[in-house]
């Protein structure tokens, strides 16, 4: 099976024959799974829960490679979400996790250099090169909000992609991402004076919110 970075669906399956998964793999795949559903839809209870049930299980199989891959889909989903902290599940095991993971994590961080870009996913590189541009052409929803939050992390998101993200965010179903990004679409048109734009989005933003 191809290599699909930060999609959780096959994340943890890289690599992989075609034959079944041990059990430990397919369980901390499907907590992961679990995980990405409820923090993208704003269930922090849940997603903590399923995502330290995820982890646990690489762990006990001593799979570093695999324990790094699940810390950044929990960096990754931050990022997209428009959360920008450091990333410490991920650092606490950087010595024992490959080049290609290490240069995800310095990407996500905003901190990718020309080595680093080079191991990228190819569908992430043009993004992380600078090229706004090139953010529809990535296929997976959630690789797209990534790269979109990259893109805000370092300062060259554009107007569009900031559509695109709220877009994205939108069509999943994703509240969390989808607040975050709306956020930035207020506080823009607040900016450039117009008032009508801020109020719609203030009203939608109510509305995702659960406010009645």
């Amino acid at each position: 099976m191809r290599k699909a970075w930060l999609v959780p669906a096959v994340l943890l399956f890289a690599g992989c024959a075609s034959k079944p998964p041990p059990t430990w793999q397919a369980d901390a795949h499907g907590s992961l799974e679990r995980y990405s559903t409820a923090y993208l839809a704003g269930d922090a209870r849940v997603a903590q829960a399923e995502f330290a049930r995820a982890r646990s299980g690489l762990a006990s199989a001593g799979r570093a490679d695999l324990v790094a891959r699940a810390e950044l889909v929990r960096c990754a989903a931050a990022v997209a979400s428009l959360e920008f902290g450091a990333c410490p599940g991920f650092e606490a095991i950087r010595a024992d996790a490959p080049l290609d993971e290490q240069a995800y994590a310095a990407w996500l961080a905003g901190k990718a250099s020309s080595d680093d870009i080079s191991r990228l996913p190819v569908h992430h590189r043009a993004v992380a090169l600078g090229n706004a541009e090139a953010l529809p052409d990535i296929e997976d929803p959630f690789a797209r909000l990534v790269a979109a939050g990259v893109l805000m992390r370092t300062n060259r998101a554009t107007p569009a992609s900031i559509v695109i993200a709220v877009d994205t965010a939108s069509v999943q179903g994703w509240r969390r991402p989808l607040l975050a990004w709306l956020g930035v679409q207020k506080q823009r048109a607040e900016q450039a004076g117009d008032t009508a734009a801020a109020e719609a989005i203030g009203r939608r933003i109510r509305l995702v919110g659960g406010e009645r």
